[in-house]
């Protein structure tokens, strides 16, 4: 599992009739591999809930999102896993399959919701991303890494 998490003032997600919108929080980009399990996705649950990158008083990052009140906005994506190694152009053999990937991807927007305010885009679509990246702190989770 690859996850992207770019921590923004403001981030959104639409596709011609739907629209999702954040303020302060993550945007995670989330691309599911093809031998991923439980274990990988409690790991990556766990880094985004617990993951230390907001501001304390003394301008250190100390803080995870539950205590800044921030919001988080997930999008699926794919392209996370192309592989251009001795390439230019992509091969996308360690995705997984469009069902095995969204029931990990709505599994993780539910379970992220339990604890953090959580929207979403919609998977498989076409969607147009926009953020505000603060920071700019941007940080990956590869579990097979």
């Amino acid at each position: 599992m690859r996850a992207v998490i770019q921590r923004v003032s403001e981030a959104s997600v639409s596709t011609s009739d739907y629209h999702q919108s954040i303020e302060k929080g993550y945007l995670v980009l989330l691309g599911v591999h093809v031998d991923d399990t439980d274990d990988d996705y409690q790991y990556t649950l766990k880094k985004i809930i617990n993951l230390r990158v907001f501001e304390d008083d003394n301008q250190k990052m100390n803080l995870s999102i539950k205590q800044v009140n921030g919001e988080i906005l997930l999008i699926s994506q794919f392209t996370l896993l192309g592989n251009v190694k001795g390439n230019n152009r992509p091969s996308f053999t360690t995705s997984a399959k469009s069902e095995f990937a969204n029931q990990y991807y709505e599994r993780l927007y539910h379970d992220l919701n339990l604890e953090v305010p959580t929207k979403k885009g919609v998977f498989g679509a076409d969607m147009q991303v926009k953020l505000v990246n603060s920071g700019p702190v941007t940080i990956i989770i590869d579990t097979k890494e």
